[in-house]
């Protein structure tokens, strides 16, 4: 583990791109998804990319290889949706365990490849680790502004089996992301603290937010200021911000708790704003432009991107960040 702390503290680390936009390019169909195990299956599975570790495990290990080959010190776990809430969808809960342990263990043989191969740049492994598709902090019935379709317990119980299948599966950092609703995200923190007890282990945590419009905040309200501040309670490896926005507009926000914690900063953004068609048009080479004035203001610890990234601009990430050192932690949690 003392691993990711020294490189840390030696260089910018960059995270991988997006696993959504690179499993699209596959056009995988119905019958890709199911594989032969799940060919008779009653659930419609497309769409289920979790359920590719399974299915389709040569694809997941082919996109961590493109990240690592285009300069990702690290890649997150194909199991962002991998809790028994989101899993609901495919009437697939059962599988939870076996998702993400074995996401996980793909992801770490390839990152032991490769580290193998450069034994001075060590590749480590994060398991992803999404925020459902329910929120504890609101009413999704606008006629019933005291109901909640999802309790902070059943959320520290479905995160609790995804957090034990990836550290059993090998992930070297536990990756909180896409935070909507800090609620949802201290169920998480708190299901993981769970299992770093039971198991005596201690494991890096990032946590990323998300901003999901110009108001500056989180969906459940809170600004970028206040969001770190109801996290800082637990030991994180870095706090950051993730998706919704492009590089540009997410570095307000960057510049907001950089000044104010002694955590890593982590940032991986969206390739710009969508499209009319929900397609990402942003450039390696601007994306790139962009996250280069995080670096000139010495915002950064840990760089990578959201939707609509891909290796390329992974890429033109590394080439930049390796130009620059990394913010300096002052009191770096281990």
């Amino acid at each position: 583990m003392s691993k990711i702390y020294q490189a840390l503290q030696e260089r910018i680390l960059v995270l991988d791109g997006a696993m959504g936009t690179m499993l699209q390019q596959y056009n995988f169909s119905e019958a890709d998804f199911r594989g032969h195990r799940f060919k008779d299956y009653p659930s419609p599975l497309k769409g289920n990319n979790d359920l590719l570790s399974l299915t389709q495990p040569m694809a997941i290990a082919e996109i961590h290889q493109k990240y690592f080959e285009a300069g990702a010190d690290i890649v997150e776990t194909n199991t962002f949706s991998g809790t028994t809430i989101a899993m609901a969808d495919y009437n697939m809960e059962h599988l939870v365990y076996e998702l993400n342990y074995e996401s996980a263990k793909i992801a770490k043989e390839v990152a032991i490849e490769f580290t193998n191969n450069e034994p001075n740049k060590p590749r480590f492994v994060a398991g992803s680790i999404g925020p459902t598709n329910r929120t504890a902090s609101m009413s999704p019935d606008v006629n019933d502004p005291g109901y909640r379709a999802v309790t902070f317990n059943e959320l520290r119980i479905a995160y609790k089996e995804q957090v034990t299948a990836l550290v059993d599966g090998g992930i070297d950092i536990l990756l909180v992301e896409t935070v909507f609703d800090t609620l949802n995200a201290k169920a998480a923190l708190f299901a993981i603290e769970e299992v770093k007890e039971e198991k005596s282990i201690d494991i890096p945590i990032m946590l990323s937010g998300t901003i999901t419009d110009a108001s500056g905040r989180t969906l459940s309200g809170q600004t970028a200021e206040a969001f770190l501040i109801s996290v800082s309670h637990i030991p994180l490896l870095s706090v950051g911000f993730n998706c919704a926005l492009g590089a540009n507009l997410l570095q307000p926000h960057l510049e907001t708790i950089a000044t104010k914690t002694d955590f890593a900063i982590s940032a991986h953004p969206n390739a710009g704003l969508p499209n009319a068609f929900g397609e990402y048009d942003e450039s390696p080479e601007e994306m790139g432009e962009q996250i280069e004035a995080y670096l000139k203001k010495d915002l950064i610890n840990i760089i990578g991107g959201c939707c609509g990234t891909t290796p390329e601009h992974i890429k033109v990430i590394a080439t930049i960040a390796s130009k620059y050192k990394p913010r300096l932690i002052k009191k770096l949690v281990q």
